[in-house]
């Protein structure tokens, strides 16, 4: 079977090598351009594109999959199939209907919950006990494609994001795997998706992850493992913004939500139910590290507002 895959970030790179070590014959791989990254802005390739250099497989970095000159391409290498996995491009119609097998993506959730960008992210803020990845075919809508199979996993009650996103990575890689295997001895049946039961999850950005002390202690806890590891959940402490990597559910009292109700080995701040206690956090132009550390060069008085909420009633 000859394949196209595409696909950008590390999450991508065990698909890609499974397939390999599965004896298929990857003829190119499509990743996102090199992109600046770090304060000097060096021009940085995507974790596909190395490994793929690894590998020797041909690499075609496009800025568009619109144009003819892409397709053309696609048309002379004439894949059996193509593979997608956070890609972060739409197909154009054409070529969703170019591989004679169709064109097949690795989806981080269980669809059709969590369709679109974040599905990994907005499954941990929104305090799911599952997730999981779809295997399904492409079709012109964002993730609303047949879907051909399923694996399933339990999110851990305290793992974060970017956790979840390593674990996800290789079950995408195994599912996808035996997808093939399947799909090329016809034991595939495609189900449609239930529309009525679809929800989305928007692409993240850095003003999403402020920390609301106004929502329940377990919602606060649920935003920072989710945007762990980026953007990172914050807040403000003395006009500076403190980034929490890790907090825990607590006991809290009536004070108003965001004030810090303990200060004393330990940072306790209100919610609008119950209180959290913060773990790691890095406050601006300082080093990452845990609360206990924090307060041995710095004092934090009980009563400071590191967001302003409403008391509770």
């Amino acid at each position: 079977m000859k394949i196209v895959f595409m696909g950008t970030p590390d999450y991508a790179v065990p698909t890609l090598k499974t397939l390999i070590d599965d004896g298929y014959e990857v003829a190119a791989v499509f990743c996102q351009p090199d992109k600046p990254v770090g304060r000097k802005r060096i021009m940085t390739p995507p974790a596909v594109k190395i490994c793929a250099n690894e590998l020797n497989i041909p690499v075609y970095q496009p800025d568009s999959l619109k144009s003819d000159e892409v397709y053309e391409l696609l048309c002379e290498i004439n894949p059996d199939v193509i593979v997608v996995v956070a890609y972060g491009k739409i197909l154009p119609e054409r070529i969703l209907k170019l591989p004679r097998l169709g064109c097949i993506n690795g989806h981080g959730s269980i669809l059709p919950k969590y369709r679109g960008a974040a599905p990994i992210q907005w499954a941990v803020i929104n305090g799911e006990i599952e997730t999981g990845v779809t295997a399904m075919y492409m079709d012109k809508g964002i993730d609303t494609g047949d879907i051909l199979q399923i694996a399933k996993t339990e999110i851990g009650e305290k793992e974060t994001a970017d956790q979840l996103f390593n674990r996800l990575s290789v079950i995408t890689a195994q599912l996808l795997s035996d997808t093939l295997k399947k799909l090329e001895k016809g034991e595939l049946t495609p189900v449609k998706q239930d529309e009525s039961k679809a929800t989305y999850a928007p692409i993240i950005n850095k003003e999403m992850a402020l920390i609301d002390f106004t929502k329940s202690a377990t919602q606060v806890f649920n935003a920072v493992r989710g945007f762990n590891s980026w953007p990172v959940a914050y807040c403000f402490f003395e006009g500076k913004r403190l980034k929490v990597f890790s907090c825990s559910v607590t006991q809290g009292s009536c004070a108003a939500a965001g004030t810090v109700i303990s200060s004393v080995g330990e940072l306790v701040v209100a919610c609008g139910e119950g209180a959290v206690s913060l773990e790691e956090i890095q406050l601006e132009g300082s080093k990452r590290m845990w609360v206990t550390d924090f307060l041995k060069g710095k004092t934090v008085a009980e009563g400071t507002v590191l967001s302003k909420g409403d008391s509770c009633g």
